[in-house]
């Protein structure tokens, strides 16, 4: 096709390529198990289209995935209203929507002129101040008259990178209209199910009457198709919430959230459920949880112990009138002892096959006692106590039975480490023992009697020597130190850094490692972002001058939108433009499901095919590193970055992650950037804030899916966070990165930060700076991110001065050398 003397390749308006379908069909087939059925009253599924009333704000402005980093270029999505019209249903309310697309688009507009008011009176940047902010659902008033028996109200909220959400009307809490025509809703249409496309917790503490909700989330390309499927049946919602949903209210407020400097973890591992079932306090609806369209009984327990690993049988019986799969969940309830312990934790869990009416399977979960070892600080240990160890099965935390006790003759050692951090300036909150669900355990319940003997303690070798590659001890220090800045230009260092856009081989790539070293045998590693997909740019052009991305420099629209027109006009200026005869070529990755979605489906076998999908989009678009998936902990719903993490269970996060990493690295020279690490758990002054906590929530909590993953899969890379932890850059942190990554967790990749850019994007007149360059490389950071001539010359002066070795260079850059030889 030929326009205006450009050559364009086919685009969205053609026909989509042969791994696009493979990918769309793979999503949509997978997709019913990310979403989780919170309540019905059997009118759904229904048996066809046909007449349908559909309102709210993510009808027609349905939400994929998040904002940031989150916002990838897919060719198209599918909106629920465009999923509804193409499985057969006729929509009666187009003039309701059309109605709120223009209140809409009015509050849009109010809501960003108030962010660049906001920033003219800060005398900055609105693009800077507004990254992630999500503007409030607007009230209104507009008839509920839809004709039909079957009515969805889909409610919608987006949050992302760079900003925390609010326990507001129009956020976390729901509005006044929407209570109202959800109300009227559930009063008006026999068949009524209210559809939550979100990223993160709503309260619905207001709408419990609804007969019918259904979290959908925010599934990628295909959202629209996969609620259309669930409607009428062709696909049984089988996930199960990966974070505990309750009241606003209900939530554990003993910590701090979005303080400036300092963030302290005070209510320690009491987080999630944790805190839920440990007080005896009742959500609405808890971790785990999930119904289905049909009925399943777990029974037949067995337990066996053969020396540390325990294995838990069960059968799971398919009661009812459609097909489905269910999720067998293991916990244990540990011993207390010099320790406090939560009421139990998740030890392991299992998605059975799809079950018709009547079948039934025998699944099994097994894990290692080593696995579920509480941290004792006094003791730099992690240590089982002795006593009985209560073993329970169940299909969501509150919904649990004793299948056995494994009793300890005396304590275990199982890992002797060393200290991480400092002490903060609390001591961590715990419940009151007489808060505690007290229960009578069936004496027919099997005791299992274990040794100590029997639990093997691991040794950790610690201060490693690390091998040099001969090759590069003549090369010129100026272009060791480049190695491990980035591939900087001048240009990187501002705006297009900081969206995450400044790499040069691959249009709309975040960034890559040096290009000067190819001589020296390390090649340059191309870096995408993630982590719903690749977020690369849509049209590109190359020629004798390189890659070049075409429209207003790939910046993703929620940002561009905060920009003056006249910087807008002065960009579309700047920015590429084809010449003549030139040919545009596009590159359509696959939006994916959000990462909070992926693991409410509690299948790693659909968390491995995702990482297919973006390991063999990796390959075809030339990327070496995708920085995802990213598996810090739902601490608090309040988090703007909730969404593209997945669970507030660090078992869960380590699971999936591990999964996506061996889909990804299934195909050769593809890697995952395993982030954010460590404890970044909130997004306001998200480079400068510090978290403080006790090294044995930073142990038991927030390191341990790190541990996982990297047991499970060894990623590519590890990304370190923004945050400072117990007043260290984790970046900065020697005692994370050798001690912990590199010797606890045996972890053989790359290390690098994230996108630093001093004097960017930071807050003013905050007790912490930012992270240099200079201390990352001394800490055992390979790469400082995205690079600047501002770094570099910092860490050359360090060097000078003596504050950089040249042996630590020489460590850093024989690792970089082994880890980027391209199959």
């Amino acid at each position: 096709m030929q326009r205006d003397g450009v050559m364009y390749v086919k685009d969205g308006r053609m026909k989509m390529t042969e791994y696009e379908r493979k990918h769309n069909k793979l999503l949509r087939k997978y997709g019913a198990e990310c979403t989780v059925l919170l309540k019905k009253d059997g009118h759904f599924p229904i048996k066809a289209g046909g007449d349908i009333a559909l309102y709210g704000s993510g009808a027609r402005n349905t939400v994929k995935g998040g904002t940031g980093s989150g916002e990838v270029n897919s060719r198209f999505y599918v909106t629920v209203e465009k999923g509804l019209t193409r499985a057969g249903f006729n929509i009666t309310t187009n003039s309701w929507l059309e109605a709120y697309d223009r209140i809409r688009l009015e509050a849009k507009e109010s809501f960003i002129q108030s962010i660049k008011n906001e920033a003219r009176s800060k005398h900055t940047q609105a693009v800077l101040i507004g990254m992630g902010r999500v503007m409030p659902e607007p009230e209104y008033t507009l008839p509920i008259e839809g004709k039909g028996d079957t009515a969805i109200y889909v409610l919608s909220r987006i949050s992302g990178e760079g900003s925390d959400r609010n326990a507001v009307k129009g956020d976390v809490k729901l509005t006044q209209t929407e209570l109202r025509d959800i109300a009227l809703c559930n009063e008006k249409y026999e068949n009524f199910m209210l559809v939550l496309n979100v990223g993160g917790v709503v309260d619905l503490s207001e709408v419990g009457y609804v007969k019918n909700i259904l979290v959908l989330s925010q599934l990628g390309v295909k959202t629209g198709d996969i609620l259309a499927d669930i409607i009428l049946g062709r696909q049984n919602p089988s996930g199960k919430l990966a974070t505990t949903w309750s009241s606003f209210d209900d939530y554990c407020k003993v910590g701090d959230f979005g303080n400036k400097d300092d963030t302290r973890y005070r209510e320690g591992i009491y987080v999630g459920y944790r805190y839920f079932d440990s007080v005896g306090k009742k959500a609405l609806y808890p971790f785990g949880y999930g119904l289905s369209y049909t009925e399943f009984k777990i029974e037949n327990t067995d337990v066996s112990v053969d020396g540390s690993t325990v294995k838990v049988k069960v059968r799971v019986a398919n009661e009812g009138d459609h097909a489905g799969k269910e999720v067998v969940q293991v916990y244990v309830s540990i011993p207390e002892g010099k320790l406090d312990e939560p009421y139990q934790v998740l030890a392991g869990f299992a998605k059975t096959n799809e079950l018709g009416p009547g079948e039934s399977e025998e699944t099994g979960v097994e894990f290692s006692l080593a696995d579920i070892a509480p941290f004792s600080p006094t003791d730099n240990a992690y240590i089982l106590e002795a006593g009985d160890y209560v073993i329970r099965v169940g299909n969501s935390s509150r919904d649990t039975n004793p299948c056995a006790i494994i009793r300890l003759s005396e304590e275990a050692v199982t890992k002797k480490v060393r200290s991480v951090t400092s002490l903060p300036d609390f001591e961590d909150w715990r419940p009151d023992k007489d808060s505690k669900p007290k229960e009578n355990i069936d004496i027919n319940v099997p005791v299992i009697n274990v040794n100590s003997e029997d639990i093997e303690t691991q040794t950790v070798v610690y201060d490693k020597e690390y091998e040099i590659d001969e090759s590069l001890k003549s090369m010129p220090v100026e272009k060791l130190i480049k190695t491990s800045i980035g591939a900087f230009d001048e240009k990187n260092a501002g705006l297009l850094s900081i969206i995450g856009n400044a790499g040069s081989s691959v249009a709309g790539a975040a960034g890559q490692s040096c290009m000067e070293a190819e001589d020296y045998g390390i090649s340059s590693l191309v870096m995408a972002d993630g982590p719903a997909g690749l977020r690369l740019t849509k049209h590109y052009v190359e020629d004798e001058k390189g890659i070049h991305g075409i429209g207003e420099m790939a910046i993703p629209e929620t940002m561009l939108e905060l920009l003056p027109k006249a910087a807008r006009k002065v960009m579309k200026f700047m920015s590429y433009k084809p010449k003549r005869g030139a040919v545009i070529k596009h590159q359509y990755a696959t939006a994916i499901p959000i990462g909070t979605a992926i693991a409410q489906s509690f299948n790693t076998e659909f968390a491995t095919i995702c990482g297919d999908i973006v390991g063999a989009e990796m390959e075809l678009f030339h990327v070496d590193l995708w920085l995802a998936p990213a598996l810090n902990i739902h601490r608090s719903i309040l988090c703007g970055r909730n969404f593209e993490y997945y669970s507030e269970d660090p078992l869960v996060s380590g699971m999936m992650a591990a999964a996506i990493t061996c889909g990804v690295q299934s195909h050769k020279g593809c890697g995952t950037t395993i982030k954010h690490f460590v404890a970044n758990n909130q997004e306001y002054n998200r480079t400068q804030s510090n978290s403080m906590m006790s090294e044995r929530a930073l142990r038991e909590i927030y390191l341990k899916g790190f541990g996982i993953c990297i047991e499970k899969s060894q990623p590519k890379a590890v990304m370190t966070s923004y945050n400072l932890l117990n007043g260290i850059h984790t970046s900065e942190s020697r005692a994370l990165i050798e001690d912990v990554l590199r010797c606890e967790y045996g972890f053989l990749g790359l290390v690098m930060t994230d996108w630093v850019i001093n004097g960017y994007a930071t807050e003013n007149d905050c007790k912490y700076p930012v992270a240099h360059a200079e201390n990352v490389i001394m800490a055992g950071g390979d790469f400082f991110m995205p690079g600047t001539k501002r770094d570099y010359n910092e860490v050359v002066k360090a060097y000078k001065e003596g504050k950089v070795t040249k042996k630590q260079h020489l460590v850093n850059a024989t690792r970089i050398k082994r880890n980027s030889v391209k199959q």
